[in-house]
Protein backbone atom coordinates (compact mmCIF):
# COMPACT_ATOMS: atom_id res chain seq x y z
CA UNK A 1 0.00 0.00 0.00
CA UNK A 2 1.13 3.30 -0.47
CA UNK A 3 2.64 5.63 2.12
CA UNK A 4 0.23 8.21 3.08
CA UNK A 5 1.48 11.80 4.62
CA UNK A 6 2.31 10.87 7.81
CA UNK A 7 4.66 8.09 6.85
CA UNK A 8 2.39 4.84 8.08
CA UNK A 9 1.17 2.26 5.29
CA UNK A 10 -2.58 2.84 3.47
CA UNK A 11 -5.08 0.07 4.43
CA UNK A 12 -6.98 -0.52 1.49
CA UNK A 13 -7.50 -3.55 -0.94
CA UNK A 14 -6.52 -7.56 -0.52
CA UNK A 15 -4.15 -8.32 -3.40
CA UNK A 16 -2.89 -11.48 -2.13
CA UNK A 17 -4.79 -13.58 -4.69
CA UNK A 18 -3.98 -11.32 -7.69
CA UNK A 19 -1.82 -12.51 -10.13
CA UNK A 20 0.22 -9.27 -11.95
CA UNK A 21 2.49 -9.53 -15.16
CA UNK A 22 5.35 -6.96 -15.67
CA UNK A 23 6.52 -6.43 -19.19
CA UNK A 24 9.69 -4.20 -19.64
CA UNK A 25 12.74 -4.81 -20.94
CA UNK A 26 14.46 -2.89 -18.25
CA UNK A 27 15.32 -5.50 -15.75
CA UNK A 28 15.73 -2.70 -13.04
CA UNK A 29 12.39 -1.35 -13.80
CA UNK A 30 10.45 -4.53 -13.49
CA UNK A 31 12.05 -5.21 -9.95
CA UNK A 32 10.83 -1.91 -8.87
CA UNK A 33 7.53 -2.29 -10.32
CA UNK A 34 7.72 -6.17 -8.84
CA UNK A 35 8.50 -4.22 -5.48
CA UNK A 36 5.59 -2.33 -5.27
CA UNK A 37 3.01 -4.64 -5.87
CA UNK A 38 4.51 -6.89 -3.53
CA UNK A 39 4.34 -4.09 -1.34
CA UNK A 40 0.78 -3.62 -1.78
CA UNK A 41 0.04 -7.23 -1.23
CA UNK A 42 0.32 -9.21 -4.63
CA UNK A 43 1.58 -12.29 -3.74
CA UNK A 44 2.09 -13.50 -7.49
CA UNK A 45 4.06 -11.28 -10.10
CA UNK A 46 4.96 -12.80 -13.57
CA UNK A 47 7.96 -10.78 -14.99
CA UNK A 48 8.30 -10.74 -19.12
CA UNK A 49 11.32 -8.55 -20.89
CA UNK A 50 9.54 -8.36 -24.33
CA UNK A 51 5.80 -8.56 -26.18
CA UNK A 52 6.34 -11.89 -27.24
CA UNK A 53 7.33 -13.26 -23.84
CA UNK A 54 4.94 -11.52 -22.21
CA UNK A 55 2.03 -12.88 -24.47
CA UNK A 56 3.34 -15.97 -23.93
CA UNK A 57 3.65 -15.20 -20.45
CA UNK A 58 -0.30 -14.28 -20.64
CA UNK A 59 -1.38 -17.27 -22.17
CA UNK A 60 0.22 -19.78 -19.05
CA UNK A 61 -1.08 -17.87 -15.88
CA UNK A 62 -3.78 -15.48 -17.35
CA UNK A 63 -2.61 -12.52 -15.28
CA UNK A 64 -5.40 -10.01 -13.44
CA UNK A 65 -3.57 -7.04 -14.25
CA UNK A 66 -0.78 -6.40 -17.02
CA UNK A 67 1.51 -3.77 -16.15
CA UNK A 68 3.91 -2.88 -20.19
CA UNK A 69 6.49 -0.42 -21.20
CA UNK A 70 6.00 0.84 -24.65
CA UNK A 71 9.60 0.72 -26.20
CA UNK A 72 10.66 -3.05 -25.85
CA UNK A 73 12.23 -4.23 -29.14
CA UNK A 74 11.43 -6.25 -31.32
CA UNK A 75 8.01 -5.39 -30.40
CA UNK A 76 6.66 -2.54 -28.60
CA UNK A 77 4.23 -3.14 -25.88
CA UNK A 78 1.40 -1.03 -28.03
CA UNK A 79 1.52 -4.34 -29.87
CA UNK A 80 1.02 -6.60 -27.13
CA UNK A 81 -1.86 -4.60 -25.82
CA UNK A 82 -3.19 -4.79 -29.67
CA UNK A 83 -2.71 -8.82 -29.43
CA UNK A 84 -4.08 -9.33 -26.02
CA UNK A 85 -7.48 -7.12 -26.99
CA UNK A 86 -7.50 -8.55 -30.53
CA UNK A 87 -6.21 -12.44 -30.89
CA UNK A 88 -8.30 -14.93 -31.29
CA UNK A 89 -5.78 -16.83 -29.20
CA UNK A 90 -5.26 -14.60 -26.40
CA UNK A 91 -6.86 -15.64 -23.02
CA UNK A 92 -8.51 -12.33 -22.11
CA UNK A 93 -8.78 -9.86 -24.07
CA UNK A 94 -10.88 -8.25 -20.65
CA UNK A 95 -7.48 -7.70 -18.43
CA UNK A 96 -6.74 -4.53 -17.50
CA UNK A 97 -3.35 -3.43 -19.00
CA UNK A 98 -1.49 0.04 -17.65
CA UNK A 99 1.03 1.47 -19.92
CA UNK A 100 3.99 2.59 -18.06
CA UNK A 101 6.25 4.59 -19.85
CA UNK A 102 8.41 7.56 -20.30
CA UNK A 103 7.44 8.83 -23.65
CA UNK A 104 4.03 10.40 -22.34
CA UNK A 105 3.56 12.79 -25.13
CA UNK A 106 -0.08 13.43 -25.73
CA UNK A 107 0.14 11.58 -29.27
CA UNK A 108 1.47 8.44 -27.60
CA UNK A 109 -1.60 9.07 -24.60
CA UNK A 110 -3.91 8.80 -27.60
CA UNK A 111 -2.15 6.26 -29.47
CA UNK A 112 -2.43 3.87 -26.32
CA UNK A 113 -5.84 4.86 -25.50
CA UNK A 114 -7.03 4.13 -29.07
CA UNK A 115 -5.64 0.56 -28.70
CA UNK A 116 -7.08 -0.58 -25.63
CA UNK A 117 -4.79 0.48 -22.70
CA UNK A 118 -6.71 0.76 -19.15
CA UNK A 119 -4.95 3.21 -17.88
CA UNK A 120 -1.56 5.25 -18.77
CA UNK A 121 1.00 5.86 -15.90
CA UNK A 122 4.91 7.76 -16.84
CA UNK A 123 7.92 6.95 -15.71
CA UNK A 124 9.28 7.55 -13.39
CA UNK A 125 6.69 6.51 -11.12
CA UNK A 126 6.13 6.46 -7.51
CA UNK A 127 4.60 3.70 -5.50
CA UNK A 128 1.71 5.99 -4.47
CA UNK A 129 0.57 6.80 -8.19
CA UNK A 130 0.80 2.90 -9.08
CA UNK A 131 -1.10 2.33 -6.59
CA UNK A 132 -3.81 4.88 -7.64
CA UNK A 133 -4.01 3.76 -10.94
CA UNK A 134 -4.78 -0.18 -9.57
CA UNK A 135 -6.96 0.97 -7.40
CA UNK A 136 -9.16 3.60 -10.18
CA UNK A 137 -8.94 0.44 -12.32
CA UNK A 138 -11.37 -1.47 -9.95
CA UNK A 139 -13.37 1.07 -8.55
CA UNK A 140 -14.20 2.33 -12.15
CA UNK A 141 -14.24 -0.22 -14.49
CA UNK A 142 -15.27 0.76 -17.59
CA UNK A 143 -17.40 -1.15 -20.21
CA UNK A 144 -15.56 -3.19 -23.05
CA UNK A 145 -16.32 -1.37 -26.58
CA UNK A 146 -16.11 -3.08 -30.03
CA UNK A 147 -16.05 -0.59 -32.85
CA UNK A 148 -14.21 -0.85 -36.03
CA UNK A 149 -10.85 -2.24 -35.54
CA UNK A 150 -10.97 -1.03 -31.57
CA UNK A 151 -11.51 -3.73 -28.99
CA UNK A 152 -11.19 -2.28 -25.37
CA UNK A 153 -12.31 0.25 -22.65
CA UNK A 154 -14.70 2.35 -23.82
CA UNK A 155 -12.40 5.45 -24.76
CA UNK A 156 -14.67 8.30 -23.95
CA UNK A 157 -14.22 10.00 -20.41
CA UNK A 158 -15.66 13.38 -18.94
CA UNK A 159 -13.76 15.83 -19.62
CA UNK A 160 -15.37 18.58 -17.44
CA UNK A 161 -15.43 18.49 -13.49
CA UNK A 162 -17.36 15.55 -11.77
CA UNK A 163 -21.25 15.58 -11.77
CA UNK A 164 -21.74 17.61 -8.30
CA UNK A 165 -18.20 19.68 -8.88
CA UNK A 166 -18.19 22.97 -9.05
CA UNK A 167 -19.00 23.32 -12.86
CA UNK A 168 -22.35 22.09 -12.26
CA UNK A 169 -25.42 23.39 -13.98
CA UNK A 170 -27.05 25.37 -11.80
CA UNK A 171 -30.73 24.40 -12.14
CA UNK A 172 -31.95 27.31 -10.44
CA UNK A 173 -30.43 29.68 -12.93
CA UNK A 174 -32.14 27.70 -15.53
CA UNK A 175 -35.82 28.70 -14.37
CA UNK A 176 -37.92 31.41 -16.43
CA UNK A 177 -37.56 33.97 -13.94
CA UNK A 178 -33.84 34.17 -14.49
CA UNK A 179 -34.04 33.63 -18.00
CA UNK A 180 -35.94 36.61 -18.19
CA UNK A 181 -33.62 38.81 -16.67
CA UNK A 182 -30.58 37.50 -18.35
CA UNK A 183 -32.40 38.38 -22.10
Amino acid sequence: MPIVGNGRMKQGYNFEKVCVLVCDDSRHIRSLVKNCLLSFGVKTVVEASDANEAFARIKETTPDLIITDWNMPPTCGLELVRRIRLDENSPDPYVPVIMLTGHTELERVRRARDNGVSSFLAKPMSAEALYKRIVNLIEDQRPFVRAGNFFGPDRRFNEGAPFGGTERRNVAAATPAATATAA
